[in-house]
């Protein structure tokens, strides 16, 4: 159930987060220009309306649309999506999120089901027409029959909300949302459901609370402020990184891990978010549009005037009792909260002492969420190593909701474990934290070893087919513009898009191609292990590479990760499969020689050196 909702919410904030940018350009809008703004401009506050009503829904519908449909979805999203906007007279936020998908859906499955029996020539006359008269009839039934009932369920969610804050019970939905969001559904709750009502509200009366429910950074803080003083050793040592980037860049998920190595500290942040949300209630405040990301200066960027007082106090209610209930816990559990608990993922590889082989086993797959980036390296090194001594087998990389019915060993992220389990219940599932773990390698050939796989004398050149083919990395791919050694350590999402421009202006993918990559690394890290991350686009983004090429990025004093700090970001763009075997082949150009070339690709400042190592096969 919790993947499900994760799956859903992973949806539906992918039609919002992409639009973020006009949220906040209407957000600032309304507080520089209503007659209660900043510089209240009666001209300009015209703005406001339009914006609420047409813009933002039918760019919500677009985006879902096109998340379903591709670019003809898109149209087809927009157009159902006008039908609901017209006949409604408050924003249809969640009409949007219904009619956009759905208009994607139904001609994707037009386009499906008329493949291949278009006469020759009539193509494009099928395509515009087929999708006119979709559009029509959708925007029809959108403004007679679905806008009505979706504007009667608005009504009803915003009296329910209403009577909450009405009856000063509010804080209490503490309890549901900060559970919630360490289980990584705070994108479904805010950009799902408190988000469109808020926009509402803020329509009515310049702001609202709903805005400040889950983004209230201080819960977080708290948590990270108590490791950092009482903690031991690398949970210690991470929490300043984690609290800059998590309450100045408003990256929420960084403190997520903290709570979940100590569950208690659930107690903590409801606490927390608790009393926020009763002290923003005290105050009457609100924002007058989601801050996203939800850091401090986004807080006070959406809050009107006269309310960045109540606002800044409800973060520091929040955040002192978070700090205080997690100073308690985590002082208590100081002899066991150390080292050991941030690094136990590693310890998953004790996962091999439940998997048992049968001696006639010829497929292993490394699967990942997208089978394009972490599992093709993965694979590689694997396939190296199990031929190296003298196993001859076939290691494959798959997307994790497509892995083959016929595999008998999966390795996945341990995230994706029961994803992987339910595509192929029969196989063998080992659960691993970081791919480039040497000990994955090792206790498979035990586990081969165990089960008496015999050995191939000479160790025969796998055929091709069976691994993916090795590509040697040259100046067609990587070019010496683009190694940039001793930047900056920023966030890892400034780095992401740093490496996304670069590809840009070397003409190897279109401006979209950074919006893709930002959205693979928040379906899933793109961190490796070994103090490399490389970050690339969502599998939807192939049609924004125009050639296949890489670029270098090296951050001597690290990129914080989540999963590990990254040195080297190696940004990836690949035309069809040459994706996948650049990534591999990287396993033996920086990685597989006992860790001298990745160490000297860490340190070094001489761009000549970083492009011999990186062309340079293992």
């Amino acid at each position: 159930m919790q993947e499900r909702i994760q799956k859903f919410g992973s949806f539906l904030s992918g039609m919002v987060i992409p639009n973020i940018g006009a949220f906040i350009a209407w957000g600032l809008i309304t507080t520089l220009f209503i007659p209660t703004g900043w510089t209240p401009n009666e001209e300009l506050a015209k703005l406001v309306g339009p914006m609420i009503l047409y813009l933002l829904p039918l760019l919500i519908g677009y985006t879902g649309g096109r998340l379903v449909g591709g670019p003809r979805g898109a149209v087809l999203g927009v157009i159902a999506t006008m039908g609901i906007v017209v006949g409604a007279k408050m924003p249809m936020f969640l009409g949007a999120m219904v009619m956009g998908p759905l208009g994607g859906f139904i001609i994707k499955k037009f386009d499906q089901a008329i493949e291949g029996k278009i006469p020759a020539g009539f193509e494009m006359l099928v395509n515009n027409f087929s999708a006119g008269i979709i559009g029509a009839v959708m925007a029809v039934l959108a403004y007679l029959g679905v806008g009505p009932v979706v504007q009667s369920l608005n009504l009803v969610l915003k009296t329910g909300v209403e009577s909450i804050v009405s009856a000063g019970i509010l804080p209490f939905a503490a309890i549901f949302i900060e559970p919630a969001k360490i289980l990584f559904l705070n994108n479904a709750i805010d950009h799902g459901v408190l988000g469109p009502l808020g926009v509402e509200q803020a329509k009515e009366a310049g702001k609202s609370i709903l805005f400040l429910l889950v983004t209230n950074p201080g819960p977080g803080l708290g948590v990270l402020l108590a490791y950092w003083a009482f903690a031991k050793g690398a949970s210690k040592e991470s929490a300043p990184g984690a609290i800059i980037i998590h309450f100045l860049g408003g990256i929420h998920e960084l403190y997520f891990p903290y709570v979940l190595m100590n569950p208690i500290l659930v107690l903590a942040v409801i606490a927390g978010g608790a009393s926020g949300i009763l002290t923003f209630t005290l105050f009457h405040v609100g924002l007058v549009a989601t801050p996203s990301p939800g850091s401090i200066f986004a807080l006070m960027a959406m809050t009107p005037k006269g309310g960045h007082l109540g606002v800044l106090a409800g973060v520091l209610i929040a955040t002192v009792v978070s700090f205080v209930i997690s100073a308690y816990f985590v002082k208590r559990a100081a002899v066991h909260v150390d080292d050991s608990d941030l690094e136990s993922a590693r310890e998953k590889m004790q996962a091999f002492k439940h998997v048992k082989l049968h001696k006639s086993i010829s497929k292993i797959v490394f699967a990942c969420d997208a089978g394009m980036g972490s599992s093709a390296m993965g694979a590689k090194m694997l396939e190296r190593k199990l031929k190296h001594a003298g196993f001859d087998l076939e290691v494959v990389n798959y997307p994790v909701d497509q892995i083959p019915q016929d595999v008998e060993v999966v390795v996945t992220h341990e995230s994706l474990t029961s994803r992987a389990k339910k595509t192929v219940p029969q196989a063998q599932h080992i659960s691993v934290k970081d791919f480039l773990d040497d000990s994955i390698a090792k206790g498979m050939i035990e586990l081969l070893q165990q089960a008496g796989t015999e050995k191939n004398s000479a160790v025969p050149e796998i055929a091709a087919g069976k691994i993916i083919a090795e590509v040697t990395i040259t100046a067609k791919v990587l070019e010496k513009k683009n190694i940039k050694l001793g930047l900056k350590s920023v966030d890892k999402w400034e780095a992401i898009k740093m490496a996304g421009r670069l590809l840009v202006q070397s003409g190897y993918v279109e401006e979209e191609y950074i919006e893709a990559m930002l959205q693979r690394e928040k379906d899933l890290t793109t961190y490796i292990g070994k103090g490399i991350a490389i970050p690339h686009g969502v599998n939807g983004a192939k049609e924004k590479v125009k050639k296949s090429g890489i670029v270098l990025l090296q951050f001597p004093d690290g990129i914080d990760f989540g999963e590990g700090t990254a040195y080297i970001l190696i940004g990836i763009a690949g035309v069809g499969n040459e994706h996948m075997e650049i990534i591999s082949n990287l396993a033996g150009s920086i990685v597989e020689d006992g860790g001298e070339k990745l160490e000297q690709l860490k340190n070094t400042r001489d761009v000549d050196c970083a492009y011999h190592i990186m062309t340079t096969n293992g």
